[in-house]
């Protein structure tokens, strides 16, 4: 068996310069991903007593807000003050009600305007996750089913102190 070279210290600074010197062929395969930016207020502000009993709808929702037929800005406009406002009378559970959205269009329709299904549906989890009424809003969860389901939303208050 043979020993192995050992490496100089001539060779070895020889080495490092090189090395300082030396441009990559190509780019870094390794890119870093920017971490995801946290909200201020996250979700999490119910028990777990409370997040099963919601899950199997036993708390009944202490007030309902239907925002059927309203424009976005219309419904954008009434949601931020129903949850101000249910929020001032101490409410701790509402339920917001959009609706599962029109039925889609046939895929070769000459005037589908929108692909998306129920746009207030989708609008409406981040309306509330909004600075302006974010801070009053505990938790965000779709409605059980004997409350509306899929077209539905409870929305979890925090305590008014």
């Amino acid at each position: 068996m043979t020993r192995k070279r050992s490496v100089s210290d001539d060779e070895r600074k020889l080495f490092e310069s090189a090395y300082q010197q030396a441009t990559p062929l190509a780019p870094s395969l390794l890119t870093r991903k920017q971490p995801e930016s946290k909200s201020r207020f996250t979700s999490g502000g119910l028990n777990g007593r409370t997040a099963e009993r919601l899950k199997r709808g036993e708390i009944a929702p202490q007030a309902r807000l239907d925002l059927h037929g309203m424009t976005e800005t219309a419904a954008h406009t009434t949601l931020t003050a129903f949850i101000r406002s249910a929020w001032t009378r101490g409410l701790r559970l509402v339920i917001v009600v959009t609706g599962k959205g029109a039925r889609e269009s046939a895929p070769d329709a000459p005037f589908s305007m929108d692909s998306r299904r129920g746009i207030l549906r989708h609008l409406a989890p981040r309306w509330l996750s909004e600075p302006d009424i974010a801070g009053l809003v505990a938790d965000v969860r779709p409605a059980h089913r004997s409350h509306g389901g899929d077209g539905a939303l409870y929305v979890y208050l925090r305590k008014n102190r």
